[in-house]
């Protein structure tokens, strides 16, 4: 037991973050109170989204060298693979700039993928300790990721990324056109190389293996309190209660774990900080019948295919429109067109009940890295959000650093460099 063991921890957000930090919470020794106003694993939630990739070499922010010249064409192209919603830009346009800097240099691009490099690592075989634990081991796998491309050259178009993945130690296969036609045969035949990453892994079913953590932390004393947070109570520079929509709720320690809506709750302590919603869309058909063999990325249509329990999933798309716009649905009938043609085979005339899209909201900073450490208000309130396009990938291991902040301990990885204070 720690100095601080069986203090009442507060954790807002039963995302894959909050879920995974109140498991590890409760291993300390704490009293876990976790606020949510939806059902975990729901279809509100990023994380019933995400495409199921356990991704541990994600390294690379969405921005690198010359992202700047495209900014035009986001603009213009309200339903290419990154849009700009115009009526969003004023809003939108701080965050932006400091998106693009972020990766204005391949130096700075090479920082934050050795920053994320050790968050990621390993996570198949955490997640796999965490379902077992939930029963749910069967949700995850480790059998590797493809990123697919037309041609090497292709491939080398995109070496920035690939070789800072191999300074930090991400290795891969890679896998010739006919190599590619004996395993993926029914892959369309457009698709010539391929890069084999083995050390990754995928989850069947993304919300049911959210859910059955939540379950898990429920079983293990974690009380739910299903209501919307709003804001800290801070007396002295400590944490002592919880506002929400039906109260206040008392607490010692505090953990903000609320994805996208966390910016409105560090900022009710003083904390300013750049959180942003890059929405993004999936679409599954149902019962499919034939797909890859092994999860894969198209690098041509900027997407994630991946099986799930429920279906085939193609997930991706980024839209910068902020929390209240309205959906984009014709963003999800892209991806179900480039699914088409990746695999030709699927049938054209499904009927509308067999296919299923979704639109949701990561929550994301603009370097690409999270907001993982302690608020500048106090040291009793820790900041979990903003993991962007790693929040299911990385939330094994945040709920691990989470406990050891909260708990005073040394982190098992560095976070310096997800301080929030760098945006303060």
């Amino acid at each position: 037991m720690t100095p601080s063991s069986g203090q009442h921890v507060v954790v807002i957000g039963a995302g894959a973050i909050g879920v995974a930090s109140a498991i590890e919470l409760l291993r300390d020794g704490h009293r876990v109170t976790i606020v949510e106003p939806a059902t975990p694993g729901g279809e509100q939630a990023a994380s019933y989204g995400n495409a199921g990739w356990l991704s541990t070499h994600s390294v690379i922010p969405p921005a690198e060298p010359g992202a700047w010249k495209k900014v035009p064409k986001f603009l213009r192209d309200p339903l290419g693979p990154l849009a700009v919603r115009w009526t969003y830009l004023p809003k939108a346009l701080p965050w932006l700039v400091r998106y693009l800097l972020s990766g204005w240099t391949a130096a700075r691009v090479e920082a934050t993928a050795r920053a994320l490099r050790p968050l990621l690592r390993d996570a198949p075989a955490l997640h796999k300790k965490l379902a077992d634990e939930a029963g749910a081991g069967h949700l995850i796998e480790r059998q590797g990721v493809m990123h697919v491309y037309p041609s090497r050259a292709a491939f080398d178009a995109d070496s920035l990324g690939w070789n800072i993945r191999k300074l930090v130690g991400v290795s891969w296969l890679e896998i010739s056109a006919d190599e590619m036609r004996q395993r993926e045969p029914d892959l369309h035949p457009r698709y010539q190389f391929g890069v084999l990453v083995e050390e990754a892994g995928r989850c069947r079913d993304p919300g049911g293996y959210v859910a059955s953590l939540a379950a898990h932390a429920r079983a293990l004393g974690a009380e739910f309190v299903t209501t919307t947070a709003k804001g800290l109570r801070l007396t002295d520079g400590r944490p002592v209660s919880v506002l929400t929509e039906t109260g206040e709720l008392s607490c010692d320690k505090v953990v903000i774990a609320a994805g996208a809506h966390s910016k409105p709750l560090a900022a009710s302590i003083g904390d300013r900080l750049p959180l942003e919603t890059e929405r993004g869309y999936h679409v599954m058909i149902e019962s499919a019948e034939t797909g890859p063999r092994t999860s894969m990325m198209a690098s041509d249509a900027k997407m994630v295919v991946n099986w799930t329990d429920r279906g085939l999933r193609a997930a991706g798309q980024v839209e910068i429109a902020g929390l209240e716009a309205a959906p984009n649905w014709k963003r999800a009938e892209i991806l179900h067109d480039h699914l088409l043609g990746m695999f030709p085979k699927l049938p054209r005339d499904l009927p509308p009940a067999a296919i299923r899209s979704w639109f949701g909201h990561r929550p994301s900073m603009p370097d690409g890295r999270p907001c993982l450490g302690y608020s500048r208000a106090s040291r009793d309130v820790v900041y979990a959000f903003g993991h962007g396009h790693v929040g299911l990938v990385s939330s094994a291991r945040t709920g691990r650093v989470v406990a050891q902040l909260i708990g005073g301990r040394e982190t098992e990885i560095p976070v310096s460099p997800f301080d929030p204070k760098r945006y303060l």
